[in-house]
């Protein structure tokens, strides 16, 4: 962009699209809600919002339930904010779960398996295994934590033992599984398996340490099962099939209903035909510790239900559609309000995730070890709601990027058993309270991430100086490691004259940044930058424009957005391509002002942002020095997004 004509360059400010689709942005002065939930008085303010067709109807208000001991519930879960540690997959994770035996077990796409082992504090890694070579589409954990099975789409299926962090049997099915349950009771003898057939509504029940072939057939559903869960108390499976129907069996013959007392008899009686009257499926359902209740999420619909197990009947419901979210954000009603920018941003996430149901289908809901409180992944973060009293009791990873999925939680165990009540655990006896060490973790996935991350009872700023936040445990990929090996076959002196680099240090006031660059798919971009970092062009330039939970951009030796040129003293054209989006943070980008106009200014993502795709081209990614990203991001700026105070870039060194 020229620098003649000042009132050009200022219509033609570069800047990143910062409106989702909506096009908002919040008004000056206005300050997000800090997301403390508080409990009050009035009774209309229930929590998450039960559905219409649930509730009391006419009937007087009731005086407010009360837990017992709820605080000592509470503190027997996460607390923070913000989660505390991330550990990495080589792709996007799809599953978590923490077995009995103090494992978690966690899943990628790319069909790989990693036990950890839970320490006294955090975790530890144990054991990697490429358990698939195509997705994995299905994990099941024994009621005991003795065992684990993994299944994907090519029939294939691996049995982990999972104490003993061993792969110890394989089997080679002849049809394509959907999903997978373990359903044995702790201390069996005899592992049972339970695989359902992807095109038709057969189960099958193998031995998981046996050869392959089924012991038993199932034929209860008319269509796929796609969910079973198995309770341990009642040694009964409830399955779900793909046109909404729910049924309840024993894992040996006839295959029929546990008949124990206060069960359904006959299932006219019961709400478990709420599915198909509704024309929904559920995509997740997890028992209660006690097997009271069990609770279902429905997918994209995304309506939590909550069951009693004996009587078939709906206990509590809760609407958290898209529809329903936007409603209490316009009223001023939601549990956590906020500011219009980020509303639009998180509701394109939203509509990105309804495109993908693999993805979806992975939400789930959990119950904490007291069966009182429910734990789900919402649109606005992780709920706790308190099912006795219907209120929302925490909002977990309300201020992070992340959009959550898959949940598991751990809890711990008392290092010393003793306790003789309830009234004495809760209690301020010390030598009561010495008896027990817990670190409360809740592990879980997010949307498009190659992470898994943990919330605990310690907020990030605790644990500085003991490691990163997002630690760095995978090895660099086979695409950074054909670049290494290309560059490494380079001459020294031809690397020099290049005009292209595959790596840059953006050495800033406030720290490094250490960024991969895109020459194959971004040459102009990456040699343009590559130019005015060996002509030490971006020394001095300050980062104008800061948006937090969005971007940071700098490039322009004006310092307001309205300089700043190419190396070719012209405006160069955009280049885009598929294998490059905006569906991670720290993702470098060329600003602009319209198609085909990049000059010298750029800008670093922090959080996803995929209404930029082809409109910004992208050149790069930081892969380090994330902290440094976050300190820029959160500094105090005036009504302009400019920081009060400069951050400049000191220089910029490239190979």
């Amino acid at each position: 962009m020229s620098e003649d004509s000042s009132a050009a360059a200022a219509a033609a400010t570069k800047r990143p699209r910062e409106d989702s689709p909506e096009d908002s942005r919040p008004p000056a002065g206005r300050e997000e809600n800090n997301g403390a939930i508080e409990d009050d008085d009035d009774d209309d303010d229930v929590g998450p919002m039960p559905m219409s067709d649930v509730g009391m109807g006419a009937a007087p208000k009731k005086k407010r339930k009360v837990l017992p001991h709820e605080q000592l519930f509470l503190d027997h879960l996460p607390s923070a904010d913000r989660y505390s540690k991330s550990f990495m997959h080589r792709d996007v994770l799809n599953f978590v779960e923490v077995a009995k035996t103090d494992f978690i077990i966690t899943t990628s796409v790319d069909g790989h398996l990693k036990i950890w082992k839970k320490q006294e504090i955090g975790i530890e890694f144990v054991k990697h295994y490429r358990a698939h070579s195509v997705p994995i589409s299905a994990i099941a954990v024994s009621a005991d934590g003795q065992l684990c099975a993994s299944m994907a789409e090519d029939g294939s299926v691996k049995v982990f033992d999972v104490v003993n962090f061993d792969m110890i049997n394989m089997m080679k099915l002849d049809f394509v599984p959907l999903t997978c349950c373990w359903v044995h009771k702790r201390g069996q003898a005899q592992s049972l398996l339970a695989i359902s057939d992807s095109a038709s509504g057969a189960i099958h029940i193998y031995d998981g340490r046996g050869n392959g072939t089924a012991l038993e057939k199932v034929s209860i559903h008319q269509a796929p099962v796609h969910l079973m869960k198995y309770t341990d108390r009642y040694d009964t499976v409830v399955s779900a099939d793909q046109s909404g129907f729910l049924e309840y069996w024993q894992p040996r013959e006839p295959f029929e209903p546990p008949k124990v007392r206060g069960m359904w008899e006959l299932k006219s009686s019961t709400d478990l035909y709420e599915f198909k009257k509704t024309k929904s499926t559920p995509t997740s359902l997890t028992f209660s510790p006690s097997s009271s209740h069990f609770a279902t999420i429905s997918f994209p619909s995304q309506q939590i239900r909550i069951f009693n197990f004996l009587t078939g009947k709906l206990y509590r419901a809760y609407d958290e559609s898209m529809s329903a979210v936007q409603a209490m954000q316009q009223a001023g009603t939601a549990v956590y309000k906020l500011d219009d920018m980020e509303f639009g941003r998180r509701l394109a996430v939203e509509r990105e995730l309804e495109k993908d149901p693999k993805a979806g289908a992975t939400m789930n809901a959990i119950w904490d070890e007291s069966g009182n409180f429910l734990l789900y992944p919402t649109m606005l973060g992780i709920k706790v709601v308190n099912i006795l009293n219907n209120r929302v009791v925490r909002l977990l990873g309300k201020d992070e990027t992340g959009r959550w999925l898959n949940l598991s939680l751990y809890q711990g165990a008392p290092a010393k058993k003793g306790m003789s009540s309830l009234a004495a655990a809760a209690s301020a006896n010390p030598i009561l309270q010495s008896r027990e060490v817990r670190d409360p973790t809740l592990f879980c996935t997010a949307f498009k991430r190659p992470r898994f991350y943990m919330f605990t009872r310690a907020e990030p700023e605790d644990t500085k100086g003991q490691a990163d936040r997002d630690v760095l445990n995978e090895k660099p990929s086979r695409e950074e490691q054909t670049l290494a090996v290309h560059e490494g076959t380079q001459s020294g002196k031809a690397s020099k004259d290049s005009p292209f680099a595959h790596s840059a240090v953006i050495h800033t006031t406030l720290g490094d940044m250490h960024c991969k660059l895109f020459p194959q798919h971004a040459p102009k971009a990456v040699e343009n930058f590559v130019g005015h970092a060996r002509s030490g062009y971006f020394e001095g330039v300050i980062f104008h424009r800061v948006i937090k939970k969005f971007m940071i951009q700098t490039g322009d030796p004006l310092g307001d957005g309205t300089g700043g040129t190419s190396i070719w003293d012209r405006e160069f054209e955009d280049e885009f391509t598929d294998q490059l989006r905006h569906n991670q943070p720290y993702t470098l980008s060329m600003a602009n002002a319209g198609p085909n106009t990049n000059g010298s200014q750029f800008f670093i993502t922090t959080t996803v942002t995929p209404w930029l795709d082809n409109k910004h081209t992208i050149f790069g990614r930081v892969i380090s020095g994330l902290e440094v990203v976050h300190n820029i991001e959160n500094v105090r700026t005036n009504k302009v997004d400019k920081p009060f105070e400069d951050i400049k870039i000191i220089s910029v060194d490239v190979e």
